[in-house]
């Protein structure tokens, strides 16, 4: 936190070694969280770099009210947001992403893990669009429901419904798929 401070108020008086710095820190969870909104990694490709050209262009109107990575976080999921709501207006479909890799230790472990998150995935995007994205900045970006609220406009309890309705429908979703 306090790093990201510094790097802040070094960004904001024109170093591009702390704008570089800032996106080495946050582009790979930037990137996972982009991919799980969008669920197609070349939008997430540009989202990304389209948040941190207009973190960029802004800095001098830069003022954080929450933490660095959270901001970023909204940002990605307001610019996903605003991109799904252009493709809905064209009605064009949405593409799928590519399995995500894994860290994981022999072949097994990896067809394991990957069989898991694409079942992940795919109970995710049976999810209603404004549960999916709350579940995500909750556990993929680390955000507080209250900063998620701040973010969206809405009130606490509004994100925190949201939250357990989602978890709910993942759980039925994933327990009617172990049954099969």
């Amino acid at each position: 936190m306090l790093e990201d401070k510094l790097l802040v108020w070094k960004f904001k008086r024109g170093s591009a070694d702390a704008l570089r710095r800032i996106y080495e820190k946050y582009k790979n969870d930037l990137l996972a969280l982009a991919i799980a909104l969008s669920r197609d990694r070349t939008t997430a490709e540009d989202v990304l770099h389209d948040v941190f050209v207009s973190f960029a262009q802004y800095a001098d109107k830069l003022q954080l009210r929450i933490s660095l990575k959270s901001y970023l976080s909204s940002c990605i999921a307001n610019r996903v947001r605003n991109m799904n709501r252009a493709k809905s207006q064209r009605t064009m479909q949405l593409n799928h992403t590519g399995n995500i890799g894994s860290d994981c230790d022999g072949p097994q472990r990896l067809a394991i893990s990957a069989e898991q998150s694409e079942r992940i995935e795919m109970a995710l995007s049976e999810l209603p669009y404004q549960q999916r994205e709350v579940i995500i900045l909750h556990f993929q970006s680390g955000m507080r429901f209250k900063a998620i609220a701040e973010s969206q406009g809405v009130s606490i309890n509004t994100i925190q419904s949201r939250y357990r309705y989602g978890l709910d429908k993942l759980r039925s979703l994933l327990n009617s798929e172990v049954e099969k």
